[in-house]
């Protein structure tokens, strides 16, 4: 049997919604899911939860601009990375969750990593799907990608240029997915719901890369399983296998067919995945990479 609470929590700069999913026939095991900007936490892990075998709770929260969570006056203001992880400090400590494990996808991504590091006792697996990782700024093409992102997010605010900018916020993540498809289209109006909260998402994100020590980040997580699209940036599985290449604890995972978009397309590839990583775990193998 499964239930569900939904709830707010009311901090004094933001009213945090969350679901709570607890299901009977699991082993007691809990799991925090967060988003990436744009589109809601129920969404986004909508197609793996069904299929996530060994938490018998599962927490996922909407990120400050996204979803339910809001502002006391519903307006869309700035915000910094170190603001959403208070929010969800705040989270763990109004429900007495002192271990869990944690999943972050993109902007959830890079919160999760800043999770462990003020949490590392706390956090026992992560699972990071294309987090908005902080790298090297001084290549061409990453400054490019920098300035179209922070382009989109203009536009985002500016409510008659929407879908420009939602046409380059997906150039910036997603340069070789399927144009005019019909997943593009329910993509685009998932995020079209608070284009100004993406772009603050976008715009935290944004900042944190450029202020953030990302050698020193990295060091502070441990027991990483790291999902990557096949046909996402090929930077972005090099810097995982960079980083893996000098650690026994963190495996990446080459998600075949997908994306930036992988959680929505390839959820029962990834549940599979997580389960049986957290299944090796309990049996003290050593994990292994998925190439």
């Amino acid at each position: 049997m499964t239930t569900i609470l939904q709830e707010s929590l009311i901090l004094p700069t933001q009213e945090v919604y969350y679901r709570l999913y607890r299901f009977d026939n699991a082993p007691p095991r809990r799991l925090l899911l967060l988003h990436g900007g744009g589109v809601a936490g129920k969404i986004t892990w909508s197609g793996i939860l069904p299929h996530l075998r060994h938490w018998n709770e599962i927490l996922i929260p909407d990120l400050r601009g996204t979803g339910k969570t809001r502002y006391p006056d519903h307006k869309e203001h700035r915000f910094e990375a170190e603001e959403v992880v208070a929010d969800i400090t705040a989270l763990l400590d109004h429900l007495a969750w002192a271990k869990l494990d944690l999943g972050g996808y993109s902007y959830g991504g890079l919160i999760a990593m800043l999770l462990k590091a003020a949490r590392p006792a706390a956090m026992e697996k992560t699972y990071l799907f294309e987090p908005a990782l902080p790298g090297e700024t001084n290549d061409e093409e990453t400054i490019r990608s920098h300035e179209l992102i922070l382009h989109a997010a203009k536009r985002l605010r500016e409510l008659e240029n929407v879908a420009e900018g939602l046409e380059l916020f997906l150039d910036a993540i997603a340069p070789n997915r399927s144009r005019g498809s019909k997943n593009e289209e329910i993509i685009r109006e998932r995020l079209s719901h608070r284009p100004a909260g993406l772009a603050c998402a976008i715009e935290c994100v944004s900042r944190a890369t450029k202020q953030l020590d990302r050698p020193q980040l990295v060091a502070a997580q441990a027991n990483v399983s790291s999902f990557i699209g096949s046909r996402s940036h090929p930077a972005a599985y090099e810097l995982c296998q960079e980083i893996a290449s000098g650690r026994s604890d963190w495996v990446c995972h080459l998600i075949q067919g997908a994306d930036h978009a992988l959680p929505f397309q390839q959820p029962e590839t990834i549940a599979k995945l997580m389960n049986r990583d957290i299944a090796q775990r309990n049996q003290g193998c050593l994990p292994f990479r998925s190439l």
